[in-house]
């Protein structure tokens, strides 16, 4: 077992600045890093970087990074191949990737190399002891992740490669808070690609927005299978329409091509921080209910009065959606005409 019990996250390099969820995994990777009393390091690889040393701000101890007009662009080889030496540089105990287009691409590429074991899209990373038979292990990653479709929560160890990796869903950790003026150190590698990494060409970019950005809304209407029609839909993003929401929902509505993927909520989807949700025509789920736990206020609507998620809901309407939504839309209306009148 490795004596320097280090964390490293990648932090993926984009044209506005880090990746969200790279930041977020800062955060985690310096809870965990500091109960293994290790430090915490960042792995940047790109071209024009600058400002490294803020990234102490963010609890970063140590930044490792390469720099070559070759990571202009992602491209699997080449930086699978900067890891890699950073890696050699500063051999981490644990290391982090977002669970990204680029990190679920990457991130195996990497532990295949390293012979070590990675758990994809966790939702959840703790230290602690595993025991089998009579070997006994302290201090190991505990990779926690949705199983079966969301149906089971698994808990994964690699508790004989080193290092422990793991790629992390956006959204499910929460970013570290900002330590002004703090620095971190900084040490470049120099990486000499060979043409076997450069196979592979850019010969077109294209750049697309997402439709709808869950992570950061204020107000979000979810809709469950009890809006799986047309009408409850348009009646969802009428009723959205006028409190500036966005409009999330639950896997089977998803699946059943009612919503666009970035919008599902849950384990198997996004983590949410909502001042205000909306649950409509949702039956509570445990599947849902881990991707809502941090809102501050949720509203349910449901018909039954028995729906599971009437038991975390701080507002609970019985009746049917596609009545209460139209006297919602009608009462709103009526507070705005009164506060207009005074």
């Amino acid at each position: 077992m490795q004596k320097k019990r280090n964390v490293a996250v990648f932090l993926e390099n984009r044209e506005k600045g880090f990746a969200d969820v790279s930041i977020e995994l800062l955060g985690k990777g310096r809870k965990l890093a500091d109960t293994l009393k290790g430090k915490l390091v960042a792995y940047v690889a790109g071209h024009g970087l600058q400002g490294l040393k803020r990234l102490g701000e963010y609890g970063v101890d140590r930044v490792i990074y390469v720099e070559s007009e070759v990571l202009s662009f992602y491209r699997t080889l080449p930086y699978a191949r900067a890891i890699l030496a950073m890696v050699k540089k500063s051999p981490p105990y644990i290391l982090l990737f977002g669970a990204t287009t680029i990190g679920r691409d990457l991130a195996p590429r990497v532990a295949s190399s390293l012979r070590a074991g990675l758990t994809a899209d966790c939702t959840e990373l703790e230290i602690g002891d595993y025991k089998i038979g009579k070997l006994n292990y302290s201090d190991i990653l505990l990779q926690i992740r949705p199983a079966w479709g969301g149906n089971i929560i698994a808990t994964i160890v690699s508790p004989t490669s080193f290092p422990s990796m793991a790629t992390v869903r956006e959204g499910v950790m929460v970013p570290p808070p900002i330590q002004k003026g703090r620095e971190a150190e900084v040490e470049k590698v120099e990486v000499k690609f060979s043409p076997s990494d450069l196979v592979t060409d850019i010969l077109k970019r294209v750049v697309s927005e997402k439709k709808s950005d869950l992570k950061d809304a204020r107000i979000i209407i979810g809709a469950g299978m009890g809006a799986a029609n047309e009408q409850s839909m348009k009646l969802i993003f009428k009723l959205a329409r006028l409190l500036k929401a966005e409009v999330g929902g639950s896997r089977p509505l998803v699946d059943a091509g009612l919503l666009d993927k970035d919008r599902q909520i849950g384990q198997t989807g996004v983590t949410v921080r909502p001042n205000l949700y909306i649950a409509c025509g949702i039956s509570g789920q445990i599947q849902h209910l881990a991707g809502i736990s941090d809102a501050k206020r949720i509203l349910a609507i449901n018909i039954d009065p028995e729906a599971p998620i009437f038991q975390v809901a701080h507002y609970k309407i019985v009746g049917d959606l596609n009545e209460v939504i139209p006297l919602l839309i009608e009462a709103y209306h009526e507070v705005l005409s009164s506060e207009r009148a005074t």
